[in-house]
């Protein structure tokens, strides 16, 4: 490998691809990185060469230059490979480990370096994943993983240490047998093998540059027992200042079945502690930095990595560590241990991370090409293609206020369940009642895990005594079944589960005149309000789901996804007369912020309880055991920090994640937000911190606020149709 690596093929022709600074030939430090052929980050001296390549040097102003465009670059392969044990590694001790386990019988796959197989990392299952010449690797050992990766040298930090024609001893010796000369050289601490140098003894002080050549080590200085400088001029320094255990794998790995041989096991050598130069060449971190952030109180070695950014870079620490160390020793503490290892100890491209992933196909609903043929614009919204609006927003928001209008929701979760145990198994999910749930009726829901935090909503419809419809959010739908199967099974519940989001539509036929669409599709008697039926609609068998999101009459069409297509244009067409047309996402985020309906996961958080989205009422604590319910007493009994709270304001709608204003205080954010035609003004919700003493109502939330520099008020009461009479007409 040495001979047809790209760095030795470089400094052949004087060339240095990161400008200078000690050179290692063993991929642990940055001085060798390069964009090479497109790919920026390339350790030179673990790369082949090869006729036409192309090396481009990193630039000091740290940009990079533009990236090869992905239509230029074939898609990187992955290959799976399932084996018995992994060795990383093949130095004496790593071929040791390798020969031992095929002796025993066992299937081994080694990984070494130098030639062409990185180990990127080690990760449950156990998965190691490995860069190659011809691919991504992951490897499935059952046995065992050996790390047999070695020891780095340790680099210098002295003033003068970016110059070039500084080497490891290691280096030194390899880029002798190479054929590379490397005229006069200097050996502090241990020589190199094979080469012709001259040691000198002492501490070492800087490196000073050549005279006529600024950028090229001229001389070495070093201080001997009497305090002395001496100064010797060279053409290299070879530098033997200890090793350090290459053992960043092992520490990724911790918990799984895996040991290390060789030098990955050294205790690490410690050098001196560093006075003066850059400690971290990747980061540019000095001495000086680490004497900043230790005299503010960063003292431990993740804190001072994370205030410094100190062992962030490219060669993830292993120059800098061992000096932080000594560093920090020498501060009056012991030497503390390495940081733990981050998921990738190599640089990788998209390609390279993305490779054997497939990114699974956005899913369309069954009316998909209806609404591209109306000139809908798609989006992607919760897992699923949906048409955001079909070019006219304020005419789809119209026809839903003052009409009829018609809205694909065949997205939602759509879950049956039935058997002698559904009552049972809901009672348990749901922290409302549902044995009391009368046949034909419907029941708005809220999802609690075990923390009684929310995570989804939806409805519960008892189509008999044993048989339930479950509806979730769109992206909501995988999980809530996962949940539901995962509960019947761990209470032993004698249930049928059936998830039907794919096989049904969904239409939502909504506005003040939806009941008169309805019957021009034959349906004379459509169920009341939070009741649902059978019925015929327009020839198409349905079952009508009688709610509301819009804050409008609203029935939802509920049938056979290979019907979706006819219903749709058939009620386009009786509707003709009545001026019905579709609505898209948009107008129907205007239209549920009218009436504060929130969307989990929008305006939702990870934490948020039913009393911190005020939404108490759809808890009932009088139940005796329902999911969520220990935690929701807990921290009920907790004052009350955030809200989630509808706000209006003139004026143009802020955008949804603005921060708001209590005075000069932080009180919260935007969720949602949208411009109400209706009112005249922006409808928003938002979470707010209460905030005592700061305009602050009987709740402690703020009453008016700042958004965007303008004011905004709380309200109470839904914003349009307070009372809710419109969706129960």
């Amino acid at each position: 490998m040495a001979n047809g690596s790209l760095l030795t093929h470089l400094l052949r022709g004087e060339k240095y691809p990161a400008g200078g600074g000690c050179l290692c030939l063993a991929g642990d430090c940055p001085h060798c990185l390069a964009t090479v052929d497109g790919i920026a980050y390339v350790r030179t001296c673990q790369t082949p060469y090869h006729e036409g390549v192309s090396v481009e040097p990193h630039p000091e102003s740290g940009r990079l230059p533009p990236p090869v465009s992905l239509g230029d670059r074939a898609p990187v392969p992955a290959r799976s490979i399932h084996c018995d044990v992994v060795v990383i590694g093949q130095g004496p001790a790593g071929r040791g480990a390798a020969d031992e386990a095929r002796d025993a019988g066992q299937h081994v796959v080694t990984l070494e370096s130098r030639l062409g197989q990185d180990a990127i990392g080690i990760y449950p299952g156990p998965l190691v994943v490995a860069r190659t010449n011809s691919g991504m690797w992951h490897l499935y050992p059952r046995e065992g993983i050996v790390v047999a990766t070695g020891a780095s040298e340790i680099q210098p930090v002295v003033p003068g240490n970016d110059l070039r024609g500084l080497v490891t001893a290691r280096a030194a010796a390899e880029l002798t047998s190479t054929g590379i000369d490397l005229g006069r050289v200097i050996a502090v601490g241990t020589p190199p093998a094979d080469v012709v140098a001259t040691t000198v003894a002492g501490e070492l002080v800087r490196f000073e540059p050549r005279s006529g050549d600024p950028r090229r080590v001229g001389a070495v200085v070093m201080r001997d027992a009497k305090g002395q400088e001496q100064r010797h001029e060279c053409d290299t320094v070879s530098l033997g200042l200890g090793l350090t255990p290459r053992d960043a794998l092992l520490r990724m790995a911790r918990g799984t079945n895996i040991r290390g041989v060789g030098d990955v096991l050294l205790a690490p050598d410690l050098p001196p502690c560093p006075s003066t130069g850059v400690v971290c060449p990747c980061a540019g971190v000095t001495v000086d930095d680490l004497r900043s952030v230790h005299g503010r109180g960063f003292r431990e070695l993740d804190l001072v990595k994370r205030a410094t950014l100190a062992g962030t870079g490219p060669c993830q620490g292993a120059v800098c560590v061992p000096h932080i160390r000594s560093f920090l020793g020498a501060q009056g503490s012991d030497p503390p241990a390495s940081f733990t290892a981050r998921p990738v100890t190599r640089q990788l491209t998209l390609g390279e991370a993305a490779a054997g992933a497939h990114h699974a196909a956005t899913p369309r609903t069954a009316l998909d090409s209806q609404h591209r043929a109306l000139g809908a614009q798609m989006e992607r919204l919760g897992g699923w293609w949906r048409p955001w609006h079909y070019g006219d927003v304020d005419a789809e928001y119209t026809a839903v206020r003052n009409g009829a209008s018609i809205c694909d929701v065949s997205t939602l979760g759509k879950m049956q369940i039935s058997g002698p145990d559904a009552v049972a198994l809901l009672e348990h999910l749901y922290p409302v009642p549902i044995a009391s749930l009368a046949p034909g009726r419907s029941r708005y829901v809220l999802l609690l895990d075990e923390r009684g935090y929310v995570v989804d909503d939806g409805m519960v419809s008892r189509d008999s005594e044993t048989r339930f419809t479950l509806t979730f959010t769109s992206g909501g739908a995988r999980f809530a079944e996962a949940w539901v199967r995962d509960w019947a099974e761990s209470l032993d519940c004698d249930v049928r589960i059936m998830n039907q989001t794919m096989s049904l539509g969904a239409i939502n036929v909504t506005g003040p005149r939806a009941r008169d669409l309805l019957a021009l599709a034959g349906v004379d008697s459509p169920p009341a309000f939070l009741h649902h039926a059978v019925a015929t609609v327009a020839g198409v068998s349905a079952r009508i789901f009688r709610l509301s999101f819009t804050g409008e009459m609203s029935f939802e069409l509920h049938h056979a996804a290979d019907d979706s297509t006819d219903l749709w244009q058939r009620l386009l067409d009786l509707g003709a007369g009545l001026g019905v047309r579709p609505h898209g996402l948009e107008a129907l985020m205007k239209l549920r912020l009218e009436m504060g309906h929130i969307i989990v996961g929008q305006d939702t958080d990870f934490d948020s309880t039913p009393r911190r989205l005020n939404h108490e009422w759809a808890v009932r604590l009088d139940k005796p055991s329902f999911v969520g319910r220990a935690a929701v007493v807990r921290t009920n009994k907790v004052s009350l920090d955030r809200q989630l709270c509808m706000l209006e304001a003139e004026g143009e709608a802020p955008a949804e994640g603005a921060t708001i204003w209590a005075g000069d205080d932080y009180a919260g954010y935007v969720t949602s937000s949208g411009w109400s035609p209706a009112l005249g003004r922006s409808v928003m919700l938002g979470w707010l911190r209460v905030q005592p003493g700061i305009n602050a109502g009987s709740a402690g939330l703020p009453t008016m606020v700042t958004i965007d520099g303008r004011p905004a008020h709380r309200v109470t009461t839904r914003s349009f149709d307070p009372e809710g009479l419109r969706a129960r007409a």
